[in-house]
């Protein structure tokens, strides 16, 4: 103070450092703030503001139906008005499913304002899109959401009832995607099989005499598989210790190449023999043979 008792000049307020836990706002956001404060008529703000609190405390208080996406729909109004509209959004992981399905799983639409976005909300409602395993949704104001997915990987076509879907190797069923099935992804097939396609795959994998040959893996009452080969041969392995069946298979058709025969099943569901049905031409023809091997008998004409 002077001698009169006045202030020498104006005193100003020492601002302290922003801490974790405080909101930094950029300073294009408060230009946009101020410009938005010009454009309104005296009072007008005072009114948007009541209104976008009103319409966030009763969003918060209710739950689901009509009178929920109302009072949503007016929050999101009073938010744009007041600034907080959704100018960008950033989708990144989006392969197999294009952007406009990602922002209509996340329920973002063009009058959403960034404000009332729910991050946990919004990352439920993504995954619930059979394609995407996880989900990163971010705010960062003043208008921009970014949206990261992780997709689901189509592993193997499962068919039931005569109906094909791509399934993802932990068995979720993605989809009937029509590019997915004419890829090369294994058929397995049965009730059940969606889910333990992935294990049994990996059995298969491990004797490659197989798996080159390999068409199809059937599950069979839910028990145990049958392999279609791509000769059409099928292979009935037992309940229990598949792979050794197989493995002894393998050795089985070293000597006598049976897999390459004219069969139609070959049985190994017991551990101590291997049983093989011919095919019914192979069964003809061995018929056949075996007729004209027939010694006649005096007086018959056979």
């Amino acid at each position: 103070m002077d001698r009169g008792g006045r202030l020498f000049g104006p005193v100003t307020r020492r601002r302290k450092p922003a801490g974790p836990g405080d909101f930094a706002v950029s300073r294009s956001f408060s230009r946009k703030l101020d410009d938005i404060d010009r454009k309104l008529p005296r009072g007008a703000e005072l009114l948007l503001l009541a209104l976008l609190f009103a319409a966030i405390g009763f969003y918060g208080a209710t739950r689901g139906g009509e009178l929920q996406r109302s009072l949503h729909d007016l929050g999101d109004v009073a938010a744009n008005a007041a600034g907080f509209d959704l100018e960008t959004v950033e989708v990144s992981g989006a392969r197999q499913i294009t952007r406009n399905e990602v922002l209509a799983a996340a329920g973002i639409t063009p009058s959403t304002s960034l404000l009332l976005v729910d991050v946990e909300v919004t990352r439920a409602r993504l995954k619930q899109n059979p394609w995407i395993a996880e989900a990163t949704v971010r705010k960062l104001y003043p208008g921009r959401l970014e949206i990261s997915i992780e997709e689901r990987v189509a592993f193997a076509i499962w068919q039931r009832g005569g109906k094909l879907s791509v399934i993802a190797r932990d068995g979720t069923v993605i989809g009937a995607d029509a590019r997915a099935l004419l890829r090369d992804y294994p058929l397995v097939v049965g009730t059940g099989a969606e889910t333990r396609a992935a294990d049994f795959l990996a059995l298969v994998a491990r004797v490659p005499e197989i798996q080159s040959e390999f068409a199809a893996a059937v599950l069979v009452a839910e028990r145990r598989w049958n392999i279609r080969l791509k000769n059409g041969v099928d292979l009935r392995l037992p309940e229990e210790n598949a792979e050794a069946a197989l493995a002894k298979l393998v050795a089985f058709d070293r000597e006598t190449r049976i897999l390459s025969r004219d069969v139609a099943a070959i049985d190994l569901r017991i551990a101590d023999r291997i049983t093989v049905r011919p095919s019914a031409e192979a069964a003809d023809a061995r018929a056949a043979a075996l007729k004209t091997r027939l010694p006649k008998r005096a007086g018959s004409d056979i």
